[in-house]
């Protein structure tokens, strides 16, 4: 990853990212501590899909190869938790009374945690 990886597009994506993090763990830790019994699947996957997007921020954030090889595999298991997670959301809709980010794609948050993996695996590539 390059060391002006905080400059432009970064930017943009590691504030982006920053703002999922912090906004997932408020929502999941309040929904773990107060309403857990209530969808427990949905509200374990928002805490998971907090802890992802606080590891791709940090990695993003920093410069290095190992920063950007924890950012590849963060994001890769984002994508792939974004995709799995709506998938079941649509095909066993039970488990998730009430939704997590991740939850038909991310439907509910205009679908940025579908595209934002997108975007970062491009920026990670391109940054080389």
């Amino acid at each position: 990853m390059p060391k002006n990886n905080s400059l432009g597009v970064g930017r943009v994506l590691i504030a982006v990212y920053a703002v999922f993090a912090v906004s997932a763990t408020a929502r999941a830790s309040y929904q773990l501590f107060r309403e857990f019994d209530q969808a427990p699947v949905a509200y374990s996957l928002s805490l998971v899909s907090a802890l992802v997007y606080l590891v791709a921020t940090i990695s993003l954030a920093r410069s290095g190869p190992m920063a950007a090889k924890v950012a590849r595999i963060a994001i890769w298991f984002e994508l792939l938790g974004v995709i799995s997670v709506g998938t079941l959301s649509l095909t066993v809709p039970e488990l998730f009374a009430h939704p997590s980010v991740w939850s038909v794609f991310g439907m509910g948050y205009a679908f940025i945690p579908l595209l934002l993996p997108i975007f970062g695996l491009l920026w990670l590539r391109k940054m080389g």
